[in-house]
């Protein structure tokens, strides 16, 4: 279940920005409103999202087969206005059966299915077809990690649109320096690299529970000492020599997601979940969190590293075996609600704290990731 720890012409295309249906019923809102002065809330909401995002509601999605952990995923793309955005933009393809194989088309017409409609949840089962050709299968139990890295790069790989692609990267990527440094002769390489996710351990190197998130990122990212049967080879000593190696932050993008390391091998070579209690925040600064040795930005990216929890991803059950479900915080709205497959209600942050994990619940829900949204995007 765990891991232990990644422009066809337009005669022949046609550009989807919005759906046809959600375009009429603007513009017939539009027509009877025209007269009328929008009130300043809703005038607000207009300005930062637009008609058809403000359409965005809490819709479930039924389980077609083992499907709760791809049903936590689509709530949290398909909840993530920005996301929704690029979305509505893609490049729809010509062929039907080019339709039946695109997984952002797919999700397209689900989204358009989830706010057009008046069913309480509907079915992901096109989708989850479409997936099962790219090795997705239905009845299998995924796991949220890998299959958040498979759909986000089916995505990328199925966008087309250069600039759509783009906004993707910006929207997801997330940018660090690593360091290599020979401990004989000082020797330092230097290398950029990006990432979808950070993959915090929650057991520091001694194997101890980290008590916070924020002890998490400390771990994360502080410098590791690479003896005995880890050292490198140094081409300036010509021989095998301790290293240490480190990692710098240098960008952080707007929707950053965190991977709790809840599931470790144990020396049997079985995967063992760890559900010790784990708080993480709703507000997060990174700035304030990470020492400057740890960062490689300057102060205009670091002043943006202030971030708003927007949804989790939580897990209950075993390593073997178990039930994801996603809370996500409407955008629009500004409440939160919890999404389990077809089962969609409004709770508190009490309710999502409950998924900080319980030592002696082995079974409880525990949240497996974390997406936070910058609060203040450059």
């Amino acid at each position: 279940m765990g891991q232990s720890s990644g422009r066809p012409e337009r005669s022949k295309n046609l550009e989807l920005t919005l759906s046809e249906a959600i375009m009429a019923e603007a513009n017939q809102h539009n027509i009877k409103e025209e007269a009328k002065e929008p009130k300043g809330k809703d005038l607000k909401l207009l300005s930062v999202f637009g008609v058809a995002d403000l359409k965005n509601r809490a819709v479930g999605l039924y389980n077609v087969g083992q499907t709760c952990c791809l049903n936590s995923l689509l709530q949290v793309f398909l909840m993530n206005i920005h996301f929704t955005r690029i979305l509505r933009r893609m490049v729809v393809p010509w062929q039907a059966v080019q339709k039946r194989r695109n997984v952002p088309y797919q999700m397209l017409l689900l989204l358009e299915e989830m706010q057009c409609g008046k069913e309480k949840a509907v079915s992901p089962i096109d989708l989850a077809y479409c997936l099962s050709a790219y090795r997705v299968e239905l009845f299998v139990q995924h796991d949220a990690v890998q299959l958040f890295l498979t759909l986000w790069n089916l995505i990328k790989m199925q966008m087309k649109k250069p600039e759509l692609v783009e906004e993707l990267n910006d929207l997801y990527t997330i940018g660090v320096q690593e360091h290599l440094a020979c401990q004989e002769c000082f020797f330092e390489t230097k290398r950029r690299s990006s990432m979808l996710t950070l993959p915090l351990p929650v057991l520091d190197t001694n194997s101890h529970m980290l008590k916070t998130l924020e002890d998490c990122l400390q771990c994360f990212f502080c410098p590791e000492e690479l003896t005995d049967h880890n050292m490198c080879f140094c081409d300036q000593c010509g021989k095998r020599t301790p290293f240490l190696q480190s990692m710098k932050l240098v960008h952080l993008p707007q929707v950053l997601t965190i991977h709790l390391k809840r599931f470790c091998f144990r020396s049997s070579g079985y995967i063992h979940k760890l559900s010790h209690y784990l708080p993480f925040p709703e507000n997060l600064d990174f700035s304030a969190v990470l020492t400057e040795n740890q960062c490689q930005a300057d102060d205009n990216e670091k002043a943006a590293w202030q971030y708003e929890l927007f949804a989790v991803v939580a897990h209950s059950g075993s390593a073997s075996w178990g039930h994801y479900c996603a809370y996500v915080r409407s955008l629009t709205e500004c409440k939160w609600y919890c999404f389990n497959d077809s089962e969609v209600c409004q709770v508190s942050w009490d309710d999502v704290k409950c998924t900080y994990g319980h030592s002696k619940l082995h079974w409880g829900q525990t949240a497996y990731l974390l997406i936070y949204m910058k609060k203040h995007p450059l």
